[in-house]
């Protein structure tokens, strides 16, 4: 069996999810190409596991000043080339079209009846899943964006749905944490911002990882500036003491494997992160705060705890469904990965009673 495998460029997250897939379906003896969209070829980093791989521009959001821009969305978008990048795209040599929300991919598959599977945090908003209110433009993005034949939904609870637990490496923390080292990922937000953020926590220090850390003139001396790099990032993750960061789905999914204290900040006006923070909040997972604001840094910093979520092998799990044919009945294959989860038996806060976090048998 031969896969196109496209992901969304938009933000690393999607990218971080494709490592992990690139190596289990390499374990699985899968072909795989990848195709990727959604940022400037330079802006890709750390790209070795997906070979020669193809780039379109694809959709992507206009993110500024942590808030999400509507109208510079809608002026990125350029239909007419997006719609010859989904004609021009061969797809004749694949028996099967894998995309992580990456929509050149999707719509692709659909014009041209390929069978066609979606994996991802955002195809879990087909169910009950926690989120706000409003935002219907942003909900048919969600449903429309990349549509698929079979959709693997990713969460941190399954709210009795067929979802599947993130795909998260199975592995320790460090030995050596460092309670005073913070990781910092807030991409979203203008450096300027940040700092005035962290610049009265002299006791901590911080690394902050930015994609315009080279435009930092100068910083107070506990936070250091980074750009985004997957060996260094992780390198710090695993030995730090928490993590502050925008409400995407992959670093905190990778920050509650390790047992790592979260604090996020959600894009303003981007419903999904909205909706994770409000989900992670209701399950006793992490901490939140609506806009960057120092009195709850504080209060986290001092006296914020973490939360362990102990989940499988679900890259590998995945790689293995694809191997065997794909059923589209994934009842069994969610079951199955969630019977393995063990959540905390003490969450940070109360959760609904409809959806209690309890430790799996």
């Amino acid at each position: 069996m031969r896969i196109l495998y496209g992901v969304q460029g938009t933000g690393n997250g999607h990218i971080t999810r494709a490592r992990a897939m690139a190596k289990a379906m390499a374990d699985q003896g899968l072909a795989v190409d990848y195709l990727f969209s959604g940022r400037e070829a330079d802006q890709f980093f750390d790209m070795e596991p997906f070979g020669d791989y193809r780039l379109c521009k694809g959709f992507t959001l206009a993110i500024e000043a942590g808030r999400l821009r509507s109208v510079g969305t809608l002026r990125k978008f350029n239909p007419r080339r997006f719609l010859r990048e989904v004609r021009s795209l061969d797809l004749s040599q694949y028996d099967l079209i894998l995309t992580d929300f990456e929509p050149v991919t999707a719509w692709a598959a659909r014009l041209r009846h390929k069978p066609c599977v979606g994996i991802g945090h955002q195809y879990a908003f087909q169910y009950p899943v926690p989120r706000p209110g409003g935002n219907y433009h942003q909900r048919l993005l969600l449903r429309w964006m990349a549509p698929a034949d079979t959709c693997l939904g990713l969460h941190w609870y399954h709210f009795d749905a067929p979802l599947l637990p993130p795909v998260a490496p199975v592995q320790e923390a460090g030995n050596e944490r460092d309670a005073r080292l913070i990781v910092v990922y807030l991409p979203f937000e203008t450096p300027a911002a940040i700092s005035a953020l962290l610049a009265p926590f002299a006791d901590f220090q911080f690394t902050v990882y930015h994609p315009d850390a080279d435009t930092v003139a100068e910083s107070a001396a506990q936070i250091r500036w980074q750009r985004p790099n997957r060996h260094g990032f992780h390198g710090e993750l695993i030995r730090s003491g928490g993590v502050i960061c925008n409400a995407g789905f992959e670093l905190a999914s990778e920050a509650l494997q390790l047992g790592i204290k979260v604090l996020v900040k959600p894009v303003l006006g981007q419903s999904e992160q909205h909706a994770n923070a409000m989900a992670l909040a209701q399950l006793g997972l992490a901490y939140t705060m609506d806009r960057l604001d120092g009195a709850q840094v504080r209060a986290w910093l001092e006296n914020g705890r973490a939360v362990r979520v102990r989940y499988p092998d679900v890259a590998a799990a995945i790689a293995r469904w694809l191997a065997a044919g794909h059923d589209p009945d994934i009842q069994a294959l969610s079951a199955a990965l969630w019977r393995t989860t063990r959540f905390p038996d003490a969450p940070l806060f109360p959760p609904p009673e409809m959806h209690p976090v309890v430790s799996e048998p």
